[in-house]
């Protein structure tokens, strides 16, 4: 938890963490979307790219953060999931504005999708031909799948970190309780 001195942990690791991994699939997955189905002058394009991109940018930052300020990190946290759900409405209105069929969270496709995520060494690559040679619904369709996994993961991220503030408290408290420490002896 600390180093040497006492009170600064570890921090940064954010390409480790499962939120990470998945918002970069989504990120990729959303600007391939974005390429084959809409019109890039649409201001929907730079809004969905931007959505996916502050989803995964916020989770590094609130990472490299965290050494200094838990604050920080549970609310860049909390804005990188607030992202995705942007996201995530993006793709529901794609679906709804071209007359398609938002899948049910347990469809036979949704199922499919899910079980994708348990491949050995999940990346873009996994969905990749799925994205590619898809029309624009099942793609959105898949896209949901993605976010909904990311924002689950980002839910849980999010209560870790509320949890290990309450048990171990923001590097102010570390530094004092350091300092009391070190004038015992």
């Amino acid at each position: 938890m600390t180093t040497e001195t006492g009170f600064i942990p570890s921090h940064g690791n954010y390409t480790e963490l499962l939120s990470y991994k998945k918002s970069l699939i989504v990120y990729s997955g959303t600007v391939l979307f974005c390429e084959r189905f809409l019109n890039k002058r649409d201001r929907t394009v730079d809004q969905m790219v931007q959505a996916a991109r502050s989803g995964k940018q916020n989770i590094i930052e609130g990472s490299m953060a965290s050494a200094t300020s838990k604050e920080t990190e549970i609310k860049l946290t909390n804005v990188a999931r607030a992202s995705q759900e942007e996201l995530l409405e993006d793709y529901k209105d794609y679906i709804r504005n071209n007359r398609g069929v938002i899948w049910g969270k347990n469809s036979k496709e949704a199922l499919f999708v899910r079980r994708l995520a348990y491949q050995k060494d999940e990346s873009f690559e996994t969905y990749r031909e799925f994205l590619e040679t898809r029309d624009g619904i099942v793609c959105a369709n898949i896209m949901i799948c993605l976010v909904n996994q990311c924002n689950f993961l980002l839910d849980r991220q999010i209560r870790r970190l509320e949890r290990d503030f309450v048990k171990f408290g923001g590097l102010r408290e570390r530094m004092s309780q350091v300092r009391r420490n070190y004038r015992k002896y």
